[in-house]
């Protein structure tokens, strides 16, 4: 089980779309609430910008819809940081909706950038060990491409 806590929201009436479900859009913005959860737990707060000038930037990213999600539903969000080392971390994260099954997931690609030099850096040690403490072996689902007909 991963050394981060679950991340909760309930879906909102204005994230609902046409179909009567949760728009896709609003799927990306629970799981970058969870992100901005896994970069509070890890040190990687507000001050910590602050003081630095240094944050996570998302460079890529793979969203799985696997099941519609209705108004006023309890969402819990696991996170698992699959790796980090030089200037990236690889995390994930698996929204459930009450049930064992996830109902969508997403791996994310992060870079650790010095915002006033506009590039990426190395993380410092601590934060780099502090992640790396982290890591778990990768879920069945990540590291697949987007296949088509």
């Amino acid at each position: 089980m991963s050394g981060l806590p679950l991340f909760h929201e309930t879906v909102r009436p204005e994230w609902i779309d046409y179909n009567g479900h949760m728009s896709e859009a609003f799927y990306v913005l629970v799981f970058g609430f969870a992100t901005d959860a896994l970069m509070d737990r890890t040190g990687v707060d507000a001050a910590y910008r602050e003081r630095t000038g240094c944050s996570l930037y998302t460079v890529e990213s793979h969203v799985r819809y696997l099941r519609d999600v209705p108004e006023g539903t309890a969402l819990t969000v696991r996170t698992r940081v699959l790796g980090a080392a030089g200037k990236k971390v690889r995390f994930a994260h698996e929204m459930f909706a009450g049930g064992p099954d996830a109902v969508a997931t997403i791996e994310l690609l992060a870079l650790y950038v010095d915002q006033k030099a506009g590039r990426a850096v190395a993380f410092p040690d601590a934060l780099r060990d502090r992640l790396a403490a982290l890591a778990e072996p990768a879920p069945p689902w990540a590291g697949r491409s987007v296949t088509g007909p």
